[in-house]
């Protein structure tokens, strides 16, 4: 599991906006993917609450992770569907994805995102994603 982790960290490294974002994969097995997303002034927008983009790219990238896990490298988000539940004020997103059904070309996945405040995770969006297989 370990060399997939590093594996999946190498893939994330290479990707220039996941960079800019900051983000972390912390969990990459077959069964879950954890992606982690500080927070700070540049990640707000005008009401002071976490840019929903901000969190639309931590579930896109977990989701993708999940699907990839399932059916191997070589995928992209087909199709991606968001719920916020509540605005997200902490230091950090954590978005925790996972297949929920995978054929040959294209895997359902779901990720719920938590806003992370004083260790104190709450649910700030739930995603619902289809990813699919490019090579």
């Amino acid at each position: 599991m370990e060399e997939m982790l590093e594996r999946g960290r190498r893939i994330l490294a290479d990707q220039p906006f996941s960079q800019v974002m900051k983000a972390s994969l912390e969990v990459y097995t077959p069964e879950r993917t954890e992606l982690r997303v500080p927070l700070g002034e540049d990640t707000k927008q005008q009401r002071g609450f976490t840019h929903g983009g901000v969190i639309c790219y931590a579930a896109d990238n977990a989701l993708t992770y999940a699907g990839a896990a399932a059916m191997g490298t070589g995928v992209v988000t087909a199709e991606l569907k968001i719920n916020y539940v509540r605005p997200a004020l902490g230091t950090e997103l954590i978005a925790r994805a996972e297949a929920l059904h995978a054929g040959r070309t294209q895997a359902v996945c779901r990720c719920d995102v938590f806003d992370v405040s004083d260790g104190v995770e709450k649910l700030c969006a739930t995603a619902l994603g289809t990813i699919r297989k490019v090579e």
